[in-house]
C-alpha cells in the first residue's frame, strides 16, 4: 500500500500553528499583560520569539541543504554532528515530546472540568488518551483531518476574543509599565519580568511540531522552511495583538486575577472555551503522532535496544511498536497526576533541541564547505543568537534544572560513544575537525614558523618491503608512540604479485591492531623498489607538509647480508632534519622481558647546563623515558665521559636526572674508555638504547648487538628535540 505523505498546510503549518497557539494563549496571556504591562508583555513575546524565529530560519537554511529523513530535529543534527550527538539529543527529546501530551491531556482535563465538574479526573484523562490514541491510530491522515476541524474552532475563537471590542466598555488608560504583583497561587505576593517569562515561554515551544514529521512529508525540502516560518510570524502577529486586546478590554487588577478575562469578555464565550479545548486536544494530538516518529527514526539508526522492532511500520506506513511504546509513557505521565515536577525538564530538552539546531547551523556556516548551498541563507548572527539565547534562557529559568538537564544529554552521549554506532550517510564532523586543524595550524605558525622543541612527541615514518620488519618490530613501536604519538608506514611495493597481495593483508591487520590503542596510523604503498630514493624523496616530500613526521624508523634484521645501504639512509635522514631510530633486535632475545633499559649517553659537553644541550642524546633519552613509561620498568643511565672538561660530582648528576626528569628509580653510572668494552660489562637489561655517534656504521650497531647479546635501539637526533626543556 502505497503511505500517505502530506503538504505544507497539512505537514507542517496546521500542527506548527496548533502547538504554538495553545493553552497559554488563553488563559496566561492575560496575565501576562496584567503583570508586565503593555511594553513588559510585548518583551516576553519579542524575546520568546526570537528564539523560537531564529531556531525555525536555522532549522529552515538546513533542510533546504539536506535531504532531511525521518525524525526532525534528530536527523537535521545526526547529518552533521554525528549520530551520537543526534541520539543524545534525540532520545531527550522524544521522551519530552511524548510526556508533554499527559501535560496536553491535563490541560484539556481541568478546561473540560468547567463543564462537567463532578466526573471523577483520573477517569477523564483516561477517556482523553483514548480519545487521542485512537485517532493517531485510525491513521495520521485522519489525526490531520481532525486538526483541521480545531485549527477552524480556534479561529472562530479568535474573532470571538477579537470581537470584545465591540461588547465591552474599553479601558483607554492603557498601563504601559507592569507592577508585577503576581498571581492567586501566590497571594499576589508579587513576581519579576524573568518569572513571567518563564510561564509564557512554553507557549512559542511548538516551533518544532511539523518538523517531527519530516519522514511524512512529499517534500519536506520546501514544505518544513515555508510551514514553519509563516506559522511563526502569523502566531507572533496573533500574540502581539492579543497584548492590545487584553489591555484594553480588562483593568490590570482584573487581568492579573481572572485567568478567564478572553473567556469571560469575548463575543462568544463557549467558543473560547471550545478553543482552549481544542487548542489542548490538537497540541496533545499532534505531540501524540510527532513524538513516535522521532522514535521511528532512532530505530532505523539502530541506537536504541531492539531498534528492527521499533523501525517496524503497519501496512499504511505508520510505526506502530513506536507508538505503543509512546502509549504506554503517556500513561506513565499520567499516572504522577501532577507534572510540574518534572515539567521544567521536559522544557530544558525542547531548549537544549532549539540549541542545537542553531548550533549546527552555526557548524555548517562556519566551515563554508562547498556542500552547504542551502537555497534558504540566512546571516550568521541569527543561528549565534538563537543558539546563546537558548542556552541563556535555560538557565534564566532554573538553574539547577539546566544542568540536570545538561548532565542527563551527556550521559545519553557517552552511552552512544561506546556503542560505537555507524552512519551509512556520514556527518560533517570531519569537516569540523579539518577546520580546527586548519586553524591550530595558522595560529601556531602566526606565533612561531619553526616547531616548539616542547610540543615534540614521536611521528614515526617507518619505511617496510617485508611484513617481518614491522611485525618484529610492533610491541617496540607501540611503546614508542602511545598514546599521543602516529605512526605512517611506507610499503615498497614487491614486484612478486603473491608477496604483494600478502603485504596489503598484513598492513590492514597491523593499521587495526594500532587502531585498537586509539593510535594516529595511516599507510601508503609506493610503487619503487629502491629503498633510499623512495625514502628519500617521501622525506623531502613530507618537509611541506605541518603534520609532517618527525622521525625514521627502521627494523634491522641481522641476517642480512648487505646492510650498507643503511648508512646513506642516515646520512639522508639528518639532510632532511629527521630524526631516526634503528631497531636492531638480538636473534634470539628479542626485547626479552620489557622491564629493564640501560641508556648510553655519550659526548655530553661540559657546559650542558649553561646551554641546555646534552648533542646527540636527546632523542635516546627520550625514547628511553618512553619506553620505560609503557613498559612500567626502570632506567639505568650511563655515561661515557673521556672529556676531562666534563666532571660529574654528585650534585652534577642529581642536576641531570632533575633536568631530564627521570623516574625516581633511575640509577645514573658515569664510566670511561671504549664504549664497547662497557656496554659488555652491563648485561642485565632487556634493551640497550645509544645515539648514532659520526662516523659509527651499521655493521658497527651489529656488531654491538652480537657482542653484548642484547637488542639495542639507535638514535640519531633532528633538530626538534631537546630532553632538558
Amino acid at each position: 500500500m502505497t503511505k500517505k505523505t502530506f503538504g505544507t498546510f497539512a505537514g507542517v503549518f496546521t500542527p506548527t500553528t496548533l502547538t504554538i497557539l495553545g493553552v497559554i494563549m488563553y488563559i496566561r496571556q492575560p496575565w501576562v499583560v496584567g503583570n508586565a504591562g503593555v511594553m513588559g508583555a510585548l518583551g516576553i513575546v519579542l524575546l520568546s520569539v526570537a528564539i523560537t524565529l531564529t531556531t525555525a530560519l536555522s532549522l529552515s537554511s538546513i533542510t533546504t541543504n539536506i535531504r532531511i529523513g525521518s525524525g526532525g530535529a534528530f536527523s537535521l543534527i545526526s547529518q552533521s554532528l554525528g549520530l551520537e550527538i543526534g541520539g543524545a539529543i534525540g532520545i531527550p527529546f522524544y521522551f519530552a515530546q511524548s510526556i508533554a501530551v499527559a501535560m496536553y491531556i491535563f490541560g484539556f482535563r481541568e478546561g473540560l472540568q468547567t463543564l462537567t465538574p463532578d466526573i471523577n479526573p483520573v477517569l477523564l484523562d483516561l477517556v482523553i488518551f483514548a480519545v487521542v490514541m485512537g485517532i493517531a491510530f485510525i491513521s495520521t491522515s485522519f489525526a490531520f483531518k481532525i486538526q483541521f476541524v480545531i485549527l477552524g474552532v480556534i479561529v472562530l475563537s479568535l474573532v470571538s476574543i477579537y470581537g470584545a471590542l465591540f461588547v465591552n466598555e474599553l479601558n483607554f488608560n492603557i498601563q504601559w509599565i507592569g507592577q508585577y504583583p503576581g498571581s492567586v497561587e501566590n497571594d499576589f505576593s508579587g513576581s519579576s519580568f524573568w518569572t513571567v517569562f518563564a510561564v509564557f515561554f512554553p507557549a512559542v515551544t511548538g516551533v518544532m511540531a511539523g518538523a517531527n514529521m519530516s519522514g511524512d512529508l512529499t517534500n519536506p525540502r520546501k514544505s518544513i522552511p515555508v510551514g514553519t516560518i509563516s506559522s511563526v510570524i502569523i502566531t507572533t502577529i496573533i500574540y502581539i495583538s492579543l497584548i492590545f486586546i487584553a489591555a484594553v478590554i480588562a483593568s490590570p487588577d482584573e487581568l492579573a486575577q481572572n485567568y478567564n478575562v478572553f473567556i469571560d469578555k469575548a463575543l462568544f464565550g463557549p467558543i473560547v472555551l471550545a478553543g482552549l479545548l481544542g487548542a489542548t486536544l490538537s497540541s496533545a494530538l499532534g505531540s501524540f503522532v510527532g513524538a513516535p516518529r522521532i522514535l521511528l527514526a532512532l530505530g532505523e539508526k539502530n541506537i536504541l535496544p531492539k531498534s528492527k522492532e521499533l523501525a517496524r511500520k503497519s501496512k499504511k506506513g505508520e510505526p506502530v511498536n513506536a507508538m505503543l511504546i509512546t502509549a504506554g509513557l503517556v500513561l506513565f505521565g499520567i499516572s504522577l497526576r501532577n507534572l510540574n515536577t518534572i515539567a521544567p525538564l521536559l522544557t530544558m530538552f525542547f531548549m537544549i533541541t532549539y540549541a542545537m539546531v542553531n548550533i549546527v547551523a552555526l557548524v555548517e556556516q562556519t566551515l563554508g564547505l562547498p556542500s552547504y548551498r542551502p537555497t534558504l541563507k540566512i546571516p550568521i548572527i541569527i543561528p549565534a543568537i538563537g543558539a546563546f539565547g537558548s542556552i541563556a534562557i535555560m538557565f534564566v529559568l532554573n538553574v539547577i534544572v539546566a544542568l540536570f538537564s545538561l548532565i542527563f544529554i551527556v550521559l545519553f552521549y557517552l552511552y552512544l560513544v561506546k556503542m560505537n554506532i555507524k552512519s551509512a550517510a556520514g556527518d560533517s564532523r570531519s569537516g569540523l575537525f579539518t577546520a580546527l586543524a586548519e586553524w591550530a595550524t595558522k595560529k601556531t605558525n602566526s606565533l612561531r614558523q619553526e616547531r616548539e622543541v616542547r610540543s615534540w612527541r614521536p611521528d614515526l615514518l617507518i619505511p617496510v618491503t617485508m611484513p617481518k620488519e614491522l611485525r618484529s618490530s610492533f610491541k617496540l613501536i607501540h611503546s614508542i608512540i602511545y598514546p599521543k604519538g602516529s605512526v605512517k608506514i611506507l610499503a615498497l611495493r614487491n614486484e612478486n604479485e603473491t608477496e604483494q597481495r600478502n603485504m596489503e593483508n598484513f598492513l590492514k591487520n597491523a593499521i587495526n591492531k594500532f587502531k585498537e590503542s586509539d593510535l594516529s596510523v595511516s599507510y601508503s604503498i609506493i610503487d619503487n623498489t629502491d629503498f633510499n630514493t623512495t625514502v628519500n624523496v617521501s622525506m623531502q616530500s613530507l618537509n611541506a607538509a605541518f603534520f609532517k613526521p618527525n622521525i625514521i624508523f627502521i627494523s634491522i634484521d641481522t641476517a642480512t647480508s648487505n646492510l650498507s645501504y643503511y648508512n646513506k639512509l642516515i646520512a639522508d635522514t639528518k639532510k632532511n632534519n629527521f630524526g631516526m631510530i634503528i631497531y636492531i633486535p638480538f636473534a634470539t632475545a628479542s626485547l626479552a622481558i620489557e622491564k629493564s633499559i640501560n641508556l648510553w649517553m655519550t659526548n655530553i659537553p661540559a657546559d650542558w647546563k649553561e646551554t641546555f644541550s646534552v648533542n646527540n642524546n636527546n632523542l635516546s633519552a627520550l625514547t628511553s623515558l618512553l619506553i620505560c613509561r609503557n613498559w612500567k620498568g626502570n632506567i639505568d643511565v650511563h655515561i661515557l665521559n673521556n672529556n676531562p672538561k666534563l666532571i660529574f660530582a654528585e650534585n652534577d648528576i642529581e642536576d641531570l636526572k632533575t633536568m631530564v626528569r627521570f623516574p625516581k628509580r633511575t640509577t645514573i653510572k658515569i664510566h670511561e674508555g671504549n664504549l664497547l668494552e662497557n656496554v659488555a660489562k652491563e648485561k642485565n637489561a632487556d634493551v640497550n638504547i645509544f645515539n648514532i655517534e659520526p662516523g659509527v656504521t651499521i655493521d658497527d650497531m651489529v656488531k654491538i648487538v652480537n657482542d653484548s647479546r642484547i637488542s639495542a635501539v639507535f638514535c640519531s637526533d633532528s633538530d626538534f628535540e631537546n630532553v632538558l626543556v
